[in-house]
């Protein structure tokens, strides 16, 4: 499948997670209308408020097993966007899935970088609550080969070139950005991951006022020359934008800055990755 629709859902997650499952399903039942392939949910996609680690679950489990049916009911893919994994421990990883339009999960993703952090005297501690996770996870489907990260892992380039040099199209990344460093960092670095690869960039993100924070919104797809051809307003819903994997192939011909890297000069290791 060399072109399809893909629908990127920006929600403003709560502190009451069948609410915000009922507000995904919802969303997957409306892309499927609208002839999307793919559907991506954005960070914490299933809660966001006090008591986050007492939220976490196994996969399979209750977020998993809901997303699952409904990827299976409206025949799509679905990147889950993430929600906390139990580990066995106290802090849960930050994890998404993918699942296939079968209603099977292919693989899931663990956030490897904590967003730890001060902006303008505004604290952020996410290892705090937080495991991090320690692959880089690509999926080979019937809709191009996908990457995934997760929010704060945008600001680290060399993973996602190690993603490009492994084979990535498409690369997701669900976010839960903030206002403060939204508004200046988002769009930037999306396109910028979009530019340096050659990908097309998945970014869904939350919405709103939350209880330690505001999200950004801006949820967006990007095409690999770094064109915007999709983006949410300021609220909750899904935009829809077509993905052309001739077009990855049409850009890297036009720019072929992976060709044209200086391995006798430098080098990136890509020892943990994994390819499902």
């Amino acid at each position: 499948m060399r072109k399809f629709m893909v629908a990127v859902c920006q929600m403003d997650s709560q502190n009451d997670k069948e609410e915000n499952l009922q507000k995904a399903g919802e969303m997957i039942a409306e892309a499927a209308e609208k002839g999307a392939r793919l559907v991506a949910f954005p960070e914490m996609m299933n809660f966001m408020g006090e008591g986050y680690c007492e939220q976490a679950e196994t996969i399979p489990g209750h977020t998993a097993d809901f997303l699952c049916e409904k990827a299976k009911e409206h025949n799509v893919w679905v990147i889950s966007g993430s929600f906390p994994e139990e580990t066995g421990s106290a802090n849960p990883k930050n994890t998404l899935m993918l699942i296939n339009p079968k209603g099977s999960i292919c693989c899931k993703y663990s956030k490897l970088h904590m967003f730890d952090v001060e902006i303008n005297g505004v604290s952020y501690c996410e290892s705090a609550q937080n495991a991090a996770g320690n692959e880089i996870v690509l999926a080979d489907t019937e809709i191009g080969r996908i990457g995934f990260a997760i929010c704060y892992d945008l600001r680290f380039g060399e993973m996602f070139r190690i993603m490009a040099l492994q084979g990535a199209q498409i690369i997701c990344i669900p976010s839960s950005f903030t206002l403060e460093s939204g508004k200046d960092h988002w769009e930037a670095l999306l396109r910028a991951r979009a530019i340096e690869n050659g990908v097309y960039i998945i970014a869904p993100n939350q919405i709103g006022k939350k209880s330690s924070m505001n999200a950004y919104g801006n949820s967006m797809v990007v095409n690999p020359w770094g064109t915007v051809i999709a983006r949410a307003g300021e609220q909750p819903g899904c935009v829809m934008a077509e993905i052309d994997l001739d077009y990855v192939e049409h850009v890297r011909k036009q720019v072929p800055a992976l060709l044209n890297r200086r391995e006798d000069v430098y080098q990136i290791d890509s020892g943990k990755v994994k390819i499902y």
